[in-house]
């Protein structure tokens, strides 16, 4: 069984370039391990009332917020990747 492989070349807007060269990189990936794991378990215990008893209405929406928020931006990235590799595909 032989496999062919190709290599692509993709031409990165400045902005997108800027940001992953930026300090803000690594905080949007350390988040995304706590949106996968840690805030879905914070979420459970703030249910429980066993983090942070009181606070909720903070805890709450900002678990909710570390859950949906995160994992957009690498959609946003996804979504103009695929949207150059379709115009190269097309050319």
């Amino acid at each position: 069984m032989t496999s062919t492989s190709q290599r692509i070349t993709i031409d990165v807007n400045t902005k997108w370039a800027w940001f992953a060269r930026s300090p803000l990189y690594v905080i949007v990936s350390a988040l995304s391990g706590v949106s996968v794991s840690f805030a879905p378990l914070f979420l459970y215990w703030s249910g429980k009332g066993t983090f942070f008893p009181g606070h909720e209405r903070v805890i709450v929406p900002l678990c909710f917020a570390v859950i949906y928020l995160v994992p957009s931006f690498y959609l946003i990235v996804v979504q103009a990747v695929a949207k150059d590799l379709r115009r190269l595909s097309n050319e």
